[in-house]
Protein backbone atom coordinates (compact mmCIF):
# COMPACT_ATOMS: atom_id res chain seq x y z
CA UNK A 1 0.00 0.00 0.00
CA UNK A 2 0.96 3.62 -0.69
CA UNK A 3 0.07 7.09 0.25
CA UNK A 4 0.22 10.35 -0.47
CA UNK A 5 -0.75 12.98 0.74
CA UNK A 6 -1.77 16.25 -1.57
CA UNK A 7 -1.73 19.55 -1.21
CA UNK A 8 -2.00 22.38 -2.86
CA UNK A 9 -2.57 26.58 -3.07
CA UNK A 10 -1.16 27.47 0.23
CA UNK A 11 -0.43 31.52 -0.60
CA UNK A 12 1.73 32.07 1.89
CA UNK A 13 1.19 36.13 1.54
CA UNK A 14 -2.74 35.18 2.15
CA UNK A 15 -2.40 32.35 5.04
CA UNK A 16 -4.25 31.41 7.67
CA UNK A 17 -1.85 30.89 10.32
CA UNK A 18 -3.79 29.07 12.86
CA UNK A 19 -4.56 26.26 10.24
CA UNK A 20 -0.85 25.58 10.32
CA UNK A 21 0.02 24.03 12.89
CA UNK A 22 -3.42 21.57 12.74
CA UNK A 23 -2.20 20.83 9.05
CA UNK A 24 1.07 19.57 9.99
CA UNK A 25 -0.11 17.57 12.67
CA UNK A 26 -2.81 15.96 10.38
CA UNK A 27 -0.25 15.24 7.70
CA UNK A 28 2.60 13.77 9.66
CA UNK A 29 -0.16 11.67 11.29
CA UNK A 30 -1.01 10.72 8.34
CA UNK A 31 2.82 9.36 7.40
CA UNK A 32 2.77 9.30 3.84
CA UNK A 33 5.22 7.80 1.32
CA UNK A 34 5.26 11.02 -0.72
CA UNK A 35 3.90 14.71 0.01
CA UNK A 36 2.51 16.05 -3.09
CA UNK A 37 2.35 20.23 -3.63
CA UNK A 38 0.77 21.26 -6.72
CA UNK A 39 1.68 24.82 -7.14
CA UNK A 40 0.71 28.45 -6.21
CA UNK A 41 2.85 28.30 -2.55
CA UNK A 42 2.86 32.06 -2.65
CA UNK A 43 0.47 34.84 -3.18
CA UNK A 44 2.89 37.43 -5.11
CA UNK A 45 5.96 35.57 -5.35
CA UNK A 46 8.03 37.75 -2.85
CA UNK A 47 10.80 36.43 -1.14
CA UNK A 48 9.97 36.65 2.51
CA UNK A 49 6.83 34.55 1.08
CA UNK A 50 9.11 31.91 -0.76
CA UNK A 51 10.85 32.14 2.69
CA UNK A 52 7.96 31.49 4.77
CA UNK A 53 6.75 28.88 2.38
CA UNK A 54 10.22 26.74 2.64
CA UNK A 55 10.46 27.09 6.51
CA UNK A 56 6.44 25.18 6.60
CA UNK A 57 7.55 22.96 4.00
CA UNK A 58 10.83 22.12 5.82
CA UNK A 59 8.27 21.05 8.74
CA UNK A 60 6.28 18.38 6.92
CA UNK A 61 6.71 14.95 5.80
CA UNK A 62 9.24 13.89 3.35
CA UNK A 63 10.13 13.10 0.11
CA UNK A 64 7.98 15.56 -1.31
CA UNK A 65 6.88 16.90 -5.06
CA UNK A 66 6.52 20.01 -5.69
CA UNK A 67 5.46 21.67 -9.01
CA UNK A 68 4.99 25.85 -8.98
CA UNK A 69 2.09 27.60 -9.96
CA UNK A 70 1.10 31.00 -11.67
CA UNK A 71 1.15 32.75 -8.20
CA UNK A 72 4.73 31.81 -7.87
CA UNK A 73 6.26 33.87 -10.65
CA UNK A 74 6.11 37.59 -9.38
CA UNK A 75 3.33 39.31 -10.70
CA UNK A 76 4.41 43.32 -9.23
CA UNK A 77 7.79 43.21 -11.05
CA UNK A 78 7.75 42.37 -14.90
CA UNK A 79 11.31 42.70 -15.19
CA UNK A 80 12.18 39.69 -12.69
CA UNK A 81 9.05 37.72 -14.10
CA UNK A 82 9.96 37.65 -17.80
CA UNK A 83 14.20 37.53 -16.98
CA UNK A 84 13.98 35.28 -14.22
CA UNK A 85 10.69 33.86 -13.69
CA UNK A 86 11.26 30.61 -11.49
CA UNK A 87 14.76 32.38 -9.76
CA UNK A 88 12.91 32.98 -6.30
CA UNK A 89 11.09 29.77 -7.05
CA UNK A 90 14.18 28.08 -7.52
CA UNK A 91 16.37 29.17 -4.88
CA UNK A 92 13.67 28.66 -2.29
CA UNK A 93 11.70 25.73 -2.79
CA UNK A 94 13.33 23.62 -5.26
CA UNK A 95 16.12 24.03 -8.20
CA UNK A 96 13.72 21.27 -10.68
CA UNK A 97 10.48 22.56 -11.90
CA UNK A 98 9.94 19.26 -13.34
CA UNK A 99 10.42 16.44 -10.56
CA UNK A 100 10.19 12.55 -10.53
CA UNK A 101 9.27 10.51 -7.72
CA UNK A 102 9.78 6.47 -8.04
CA UNK A 103 9.99 3.71 -6.11
CA UNK A 104 8.92 -0.34 -6.20
CA UNK A 105 4.69 0.77 -6.39
CA UNK A 106 4.58 4.70 -8.15
CA UNK A 107 5.84 6.96 -10.49
CA UNK A 108 4.99 10.30 -10.21
CA UNK A 109 5.66 13.02 -12.25
CA UNK A 110 5.83 16.68 -12.30
CA UNK A 111 5.52 19.31 -14.94
CA UNK A 112 5.55 22.95 -15.01
CA UNK A 113 2.80 24.41 -16.56
CA UNK A 114 2.91 28.18 -15.50
CA UNK A 115 3.04 30.71 -18.25
CA UNK A 116 5.54 33.79 -18.01
CA UNK A 117 2.95 35.18 -20.59
CA UNK A 118 -0.35 34.83 -19.33
CA UNK A 119 -1.13 35.50 -15.42
CA UNK A 120 -3.83 33.29 -14.59
CA UNK A 121 -3.87 30.89 -18.15
CA UNK A 122 -1.26 27.91 -17.92
CA UNK A 123 0.14 26.13 -20.79
CA UNK A 124 2.37 22.93 -21.70
CA UNK A 125 4.64 23.36 -24.59
CA UNK A 126 5.29 20.16 -27.21
CA UNK A 127 8.93 19.63 -25.77
CA UNK A 128 7.49 19.43 -22.38
CA UNK A 129 4.66 17.01 -22.71
CA UNK A 130 7.24 14.79 -24.46
CA UNK A 131 9.17 14.44 -21.37
CA UNK A 132 6.49 13.72 -19.32
CA UNK A 133 5.53 11.33 -21.46
CA UNK A 134 8.37 9.46 -21.63
CA UNK A 135 9.19 9.64 -18.18
CA UNK A 136 5.70 7.92 -17.42
CA UNK A 137 5.68 5.75 -20.23
CA UNK A 138 8.94 3.56 -19.12
CA UNK A 139 7.14 2.66 -15.76
CA UNK A 140 4.32 0.47 -17.02
CA UNK A 141 4.40 -1.68 -13.63
CA UNK A 142 3.44 1.26 -11.42
CA UNK A 143 0.69 3.36 -10.71
CA UNK A 144 1.88 6.52 -12.69
CA UNK A 145 0.76 9.98 -11.95
CA UNK A 146 1.45 13.38 -13.04
CA UNK A 147 1.25 16.48 -11.09
CA UNK A 148 0.68 20.12 -12.59
CA UNK A 149 -0.88 23.25 -11.07
CA UNK A 150 -3.43 23.90 -14.10
CA UNK A 151 -6.49 21.72 -14.44
CA UNK A 152 -6.74 19.96 -17.95
CA UNK A 153 -10.60 20.05 -17.39
CA UNK A 154 -12.97 22.88 -16.42
CA UNK A 155 -16.66 22.33 -14.96
CA UNK A 156 -19.13 25.04 -16.02
CA UNK A 157 -18.73 26.63 -12.72
CA UNK A 158 -15.57 27.95 -13.41
CA UNK A 159 -15.09 31.25 -15.27
CA UNK A 160 -10.90 30.82 -15.87
CA UNK A 161 -10.21 29.82 -19.03
CA UNK A 162 -8.51 26.47 -19.86
CA UNK A 163 -4.56 26.37 -20.25
CA UNK A 164 -3.26 26.20 -23.76
CA UNK A 165 -2.58 22.75 -24.81
CA UNK A 166 -4.94 20.56 -22.19
CA UNK A 167 -6.37 18.83 -24.53
CA UNK A 168 -3.21 17.75 -25.93
CA UNK A 169 -2.13 17.02 -22.77
CA UNK A 170 -4.71 14.61 -21.93
CA UNK A 171 -4.57 12.91 -25.02
CA UNK A 172 -0.96 11.92 -24.67
CA UNK A 173 -1.24 11.53 -21.25
CA UNK A 174 -3.74 8.55 -22.16
CA UNK A 175 -1.87 7.24 -24.44
CA UNK A 176 1.40 6.87 -22.64
CA UNK A 177 -0.52 4.64 -19.70
CA UNK A 178 -0.90 7.47 -17.17
CA UNK A 179 -3.13 6.61 -14.30
CA UNK A 180 -4.06 9.82 -12.46
CA UNK A 181 -3.86 13.32 -12.45
CA UNK A 182 -3.10 15.63 -9.96
CA UNK A 183 -3.64 19.31 -9.56
CA UNK A 184 -5.01 22.73 -8.19
CA UNK A 185 -5.65 26.34 -8.84
CA UNK A 186 -9.39 26.24 -8.93
CA UNK A 187 -9.35 26.18 -5.22
CA UNK A 188 -11.84 23.37 -5.12
CA UNK A 189 -11.23 19.17 -4.22
CA UNK A 190 -13.04 16.73 -6.21
CA UNK A 191 -11.93 13.34 -7.52
CA UNK A 192 -13.44 12.02 -10.88
CA UNK A 193 -12.30 10.53 -14.05
CA UNK A 194 -11.94 12.76 -16.55
CA UNK A 195 -14.93 13.54 -19.35
CA UNK A 196 -13.06 13.43 -22.37
CA UNK A 197 -10.75 10.91 -21.75
CA UNK A 198 -12.28 8.12 -18.58
CA UNK A 199 -8.85 6.27 -18.51
CA UNK A 200 -7.43 9.37 -16.44
CA UNK A 201 -8.79 9.87 -13.18
CA UNK A 202 -8.79 13.79 -12.31
CA UNK A 203 -8.04 14.67 -8.10
CA UNK A 204 -8.28 18.34 -7.70
CA UNK A 205 -7.21 19.88 -4.05
CA UNK A 206 -8.65 22.74 -2.47
CA UNK A 207 -6.65 25.45 -0.79
CA UNK A 208 -4.89 24.51 1.76
CA UNK A 209 -3.70 27.26 4.13
CA UNK A 210 -5.43 30.29 2.17
CA UNK A 211 -7.80 32.86 2.64
CA UNK A 212 -8.76 33.26 -0.57
CA UNK A 213 -11.28 30.72 -0.36
CA UNK A 214 -13.73 29.89 -3.08
CA UNK A 215 -17.56 28.75 -3.68
CA UNK A 216 -18.08 28.24 0.06
CA UNK A 217 -15.50 25.40 0.24
CA UNK A 218 -13.58 25.34 3.51
CA UNK A 219 -9.56 24.59 3.54
CA UNK A 220 -8.77 21.15 2.07
CA UNK A 221 -6.01 18.31 1.21
CA UNK A 222 -6.33 14.92 -0.50
CA UNK A 223 -5.02 11.48 1.07
CA UNK A 224 -4.80 9.06 -1.57
CA UNK A 225 -4.17 5.13 -0.77
CA UNK A 226 -3.40 2.65 -3.65
CA UNK A 227 -3.46 -0.81 -2.66
CA UNK A 228 -3.90 -3.16 -5.06
CA UNK A 229 -6.04 -2.23 -8.03
CA UNK A 230 -7.93 -0.09 -5.41
CA UNK A 231 -7.60 3.40 -5.40
CA UNK A 232 -9.05 5.40 -2.20
CA UNK A 233 -8.97 9.29 -2.70
CA UNK A 234 -10.31 11.43 0.97
CA UNK A 235 -10.86 15.00 1.58
CA UNK A 236 -9.52 16.87 4.61
CA UNK A 237 -11.17 19.61 5.66
CA UNK A 238 -10.46 22.36 8.40
CA UNK A 239 -12.76 22.21 11.16
CA UNK A 240 -13.01 23.74 14.97
CA UNK A 241 -9.78 21.88 16.61
CA UNK A 242 -8.03 20.58 13.34
CA UNK A 243 -8.37 18.86 9.98
CA UNK A 244 -10.60 15.93 10.01
CA UNK A 245 -11.63 13.73 6.70
CA UNK A 246 -15.05 14.74 5.04
CA UNK A 247 -15.71 12.96 1.71
CA UNK A 248 -14.33 9.62 0.60
CA UNK A 249 -14.25 7.51 -2.65
CA UNK A 250 -12.84 4.59 -3.58
CA UNK A 251 -12.00 3.86 -7.24
CA UNK A 252 -10.83 0.63 -9.46
CA UNK A 253 -9.28 0.85 -12.74
CA UNK A 254 -11.18 -1.36 -16.08
CA UNK A 255 -10.01 -1.28 -19.24
CA UNK A 256 -12.91 0.87 -20.09
CA UNK A 257 -11.83 3.53 -17.35
CA UNK A 258 -11.94 4.30 -13.37
CA UNK A 259 -15.60 3.25 -12.08
CA UNK A 260 -16.48 4.41 -8.88
CA UNK A 261 -16.79 1.33 -5.92
CA UNK A 262 -18.46 1.01 -2.62
CA UNK A 263 -16.09 2.32 0.27
CA UNK A 264 -14.24 -0.47 1.84
CA UNK A 265 -15.14 -1.70 4.99
CA UNK A 266 -13.54 0.07 8.28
Amino acid sequence: MRRIVHISDLHYGRVDPTLEQPLSDAIHALAPDLLVVSGDLTQRARVGQFKAAAAFLDHLPKPQLVVPGNHDTPLDNLWVRFASPFGRYRRHICNDLEPVFRDDELAVVGVNTVNRYSWQRGRIGKTRLRRLSARLADNADKLRIAVLHHPLEHGPETGKRLMRGAEETLAELSACGADLVLSGHLHMASAEPFRAVPDLLFVQAGTVLSTRLRHDEPNTFNQLDHDGDLLSVTTWAAQKGGFAPVARSDWRQGTDGWHRVAAAAE
